[in-house]
């Protein structure tokens, strides 16, 4: 018998430190409205665009997003958040985010700084990033954003959340969002 493969779905979220179904009680415990799509895996923007029809466009407002678990050259953990289409320049960042040399955290760190799979990284995982001190950096113009589309811990979920609300959560798990123009 085949060992089944964990992955960073639904099916496999009572193997992570917080469940999906958690944040979702925890956002609604906080009063934050949010909208719940269930849907395939979804592993990488590309992935994302093939049902980006169930969602509000960019043109009405919406925040299509991707994340970014970042290392620096002093291992401090890094979540950044972006419009998903933006091109993102690992050696330029640095200054910005007021760091040395960047490069991308593994898949082994990812989970025990921010309690996720690849795949599956978002905003929310700050609930797990707060105590292992990751510091949470996004891009400016998603604040002119209606609607935020993000994974709720897992990668076949996906919420709509206000970025008011978003913020909302962020300040009550004890975190900051560090807005950043690139």
């Amino acid at each position: 018998m085949k060992d089944k493969v964990i992955d960073a779905s639904s099916n496999f979220q009572f193997s992570l430190p917080i469940s999906s179904d958690f944040i979702l009680n925890f956002l609604t415990e906080l009063q934050i409205p949010y909208q719940l799509f269930e849907h395939v895996p979804l592993r990488t923007v590309a992935d994302s665009k093939k049902i980006e029809g169930l969602f509000l466009s960019k043109n009405q407002g919406a925040g299509h997003i991707k994340n970014l678990y970042l290392r620096d050259a002093k291992k401090r953990n890094i979540l950044l958040v972006a419009e998903q289409d933006c091109d993102i320049d690992l050696k330029l960042l640095p200054p910005l985010l007021n760091t040395k040399r960047l490069s991308f955290g593994s898949s082994e760190r990812l989970f025990a700084n921010l309690g996720v799979r690849p795949g599956a990284v978002t905003p929310l995982s700050m609930i797990t990033g707060v105590n292992n001190s990751v510091t949470l950096f996004v891009q400016s113009k998603l604040r002119n954003c209606v609607m935020l589309y993000l994974h709720p811990l897992v990668n076949d979920r996906t919420i709509s959340i206000s970025i008011d609300d978003l913020d909302k959560f962020i300040k009550n798990i004890g975190s900051e969002i560090n807005w950043i123009d690139f």
